[in-house]
């Protein structure tokens, strides 16, 4: 049996994120989608390493690094040196990231509401079900050293 649930992943995530970065400017908010995914994760737990939001993210250390640069320089987020070890780099919201999480929560919900239009609220939790087992299998995989 050929199977093409991978592919179908890949093209609603691309769909997913163009959509929700017009909705995002739409709504007066200029955040690409990787700076949303780090956003999120400081909205939970503000002042954070680059490994830890890595960690959180699923995203590579490197390209969390150039994510929080270009963050920096828009004033989204502020890196200081810890204090209690020099040689890391705490990554904390700045004023303005914390005066949007309010706006941006919305428009993830106008996404939300899209993304599960025409689902049963019971197709909506299976459909939860098999993405979690798939992230499951996905990142114990990634672990795994061969």
């Amino acid at each position: 049996m050929e199977t093409k649930g991978g592919f179908y992943i890949t093209q609603i995530k691309q769909l997913q994120d163009r959509i929700f970065e017009r909705l995002l400017l739409e709504n007066g908010i200029a955040i690409s989608g990787g700076q949303g995914r780090i956003l999120f994760v400081l909205w939970k737990t503000d002042h954070m390493t680059i490994s830890e939001i890595s960690e959180r993210t699923s995203l590579a250390k490197n390209t969390v690094s150039i994510v929080v640069d270009g963050m920096v320089h828009k004033g989204i987020v502020e890196r200081r040196t810890n204090p209690g070890n020099r040689r890391q780099t705490i990554i904390s919201l700045t004023e303005y990231a914390k005066s949007i999480q309010e706006q941006y929560e919305q428009v993830s919900q106008q996404m939300n509401t899209l993304f599960y239009e025409g689902f049963s609220e019971e197709e909506q939790r299976q459909f939860e079900q098999y993405l979690v087992r798939i992230l499951d299998t996905l990142t114990k995989n990634l672990h795994v050293k061969k």
